[in-house]
């Protein structure tokens, strides 16, 4: 007996102290591991963020495409054309 309480009463309340001690430390556990998790998150985040920035920096001059695109068609003709003319001119000699 401990200050009138029997033996088997004060080994439940130790056995609960450490039941609890062991909690507490579980979730100091858990509780550090989502602080790391949260971290990782917050960089990869940023990460992200700053390739969105240069995705739309790339992509500020696609209204040039049709242009070019036009531009580009018109070199294939005109090459078509040298390539038809010179074919003819060489077949003949």
């Amino acid at each position: 007996m401990v200050d009138g309480l029997p033996a088997a009463e004060v080994s439940l309340w130790w056995m609960t102290l450490g039941i609890g001690f062991l909690v507490v430390l579980v979730v100091i556990l858990l509780l550090s591991f989502l602080v790391a998790f949260v971290k990782i998150i917050d960089r990869e985040v940023v990460k992200v963020r700053d390739t969105l920035r240069t995705i739309t920096g790339n992509t500020a001059n696609t209204t040039l495409i049709p242009q070019t695109a036009g531009g580009v068609d018109a070199v294939l003709a005109e090459g078509l054309q040298h390539h038809l003319f010179l074919g003819r001119v060489v077949g003949k000699v």
